[in-house]
């Protein structure tokens, strides 16, 4: 689904080097931010455990400028992991575009149920979450009982993509 007429966003393999350039910003990012590296509780996601990864760019510049992905949790919800966009985007509708276009793919695969998590570092991710229709919800899997740790959750239909497009 494309949200917004400045992006294209595409569907890569999570192998792909723009997207590993991506998600390597964004670890440093957080790394700067927790002032440590091991700020992610459980395992890292991969090509393995995530449904889907996109890429965004610029059609202007043709430059990539956020991506983000879905793991699976169980057959019918997913995680959101890897939502980054680069810093001098923010606020321009980017990071919105590729959560509606993650929301667009987890109902066509059947998922029902979208999850989040952003920690103390990150008030701009949690703000997000909660603008975009997310409810706070009881820290899961490698987040339970971890302090600092904010968990959200939205279920997914026909129109949750939709709205999340217009926001």
């Amino acid at each position: 689904m494309q949200t917004n007429p400045r992006l294209n966003i595409r569907q890569v393999s999570w192998s792909n080097p723009v997207g590993a350039d991506l998600r390597r910003a964004q670890q440093a990012e957080l790394d700067a931010r927790f002032g440590r590296a091991d700020h992610e509780p459980g395992p890292p996601p991969s090509g393995a455990d995530c449904a889907v990864f996109l890429v965004a760019y610029d059609k202007g510049s043709g430059q990539p400028v956020g991506c983000g992905g879905l793991r699976l949790l169980d057959g019918s919800t997913a995680e959101i992991k890897r939502l980054y966009v680069l810093p001098y985007t923010r606020g321009s509708g980017v990071a919105s575009s590729i959560l509606a276009a993650l929301e667009a793919e987890a109902f066509r695969q059947g998922i029902t149920r979208i999850k989040a998590e952003a920690g103390s570092a990150q008030p701009d991710g949690r703000n997000f979450y909660q603008n975009s229709g997310f409810e706070p919800i009881p820290n899961f899997g490698p987040y339970a009982g971890v302090e600092h740790s904010y968990c959200y959750a939205k279920s997914i239909n026909a129109h949750s993509a939709a709205q999340t497009a217009m926001a």
